[in-house]
């Protein structure tokens, strides 16, 4: 899979990208996330890219055609119409269920917003869906971006060496995940729970179903009914 994060600041999103998980998914081959500078496509001669808003008001917009060259420079280059998820307060909130959705995708463009925004007009033209990390602001989209494709890349087979973690975490089945415990068995007076050391692993998922749902009612109420739990 490949991600393409369109940006005014392609060295933030490579010294992330390039660590942890994600960074060994790249070298191992099984994604590639390519950081695009939004600037390198501005026809202005100083390569600007925002200018003031019509109507007046605070702050700074970028203008259409950079980020429309762009994103068909993207395109041209996959070979194919991939989808542009532009990352905006005002999109639909970022779930696990749309990051099975985007991992789907054999390429995705993820469009990183500045100052007060993009014009409205290549939103329209080639902006398929907007997703939002959470309510609230943050100085641009890239954190957003990288959020999303950290969550996207992680669901690809062969990012992970046990594919089996990624399908009994946290939202996976509309619950949080339950507790986990390792070494030493007892630390600071408290013990690993007695059914963990049984062995027997039908009630191992029993009591971690249990906790899942307890859990999941004390502190993300709003899930289980989601659930049905």
């Amino acid at each position: 899979m490949e991600i393409y994060i369109l940006t005014l600041f392609p060295d933030m999103i490579q010294t992330v990208m390039r660590e942890s998980i994600v960074g060994r998914a790249q070298d191992a081959g099984h994604i590639k996330v390519h950081a695009v500078n939004i600037r390198d496509y501005s026809t202005d001669k100083h390569k600007k890219v925002d200018d003031y808003p019509y109507g007046g008001g605070a702050g700074m917009v970028m203008f259409p055609q950079p980020i429309y060259d762009a994103v068909m420079a993207v395109r041209a280059q996959v070979g194919r119409e991939a989808p542009v998820i532009y990352l905006t307060p005002q999109g639909k909130t970022f779930s696990q269920e749309m990051a099975h959705d985007f991992a789907g995708e054999d390429a995705l463009i993820l469009l990183c917003g500045h100052y007060e925004g993009i014009d409205e007009r290549v939103i329209e033209e080639v902006v398929d869906a907007q997703v939002s990390i959470g309510d609230y602001v943050l100085t641009g989209g890239e954190l957003a971006a990288m959020v999303v494709a950290d969550a996207v890349a992680r669901l690809v087979p062969g990012v992970l060496h046990n594919q089996e973690s990624a399908g009994t975490e946290s939202f996976e089945d509309g619950l949080l995940e339950y507790p986990q415990y390792t070494r030493p068995r007892v630390w600071r007076n408290r013990e690993v729970p007695e059914i963990l050391l049984s062995g027997d692993h039908a009630k191992v998922d029993a009591w971690r179903h249990e906790q899942s749902v307890e859990r999941t009612k004390q502190m993300r109420p709003d899930l289980i009914k989601k659930a049905g739990a």
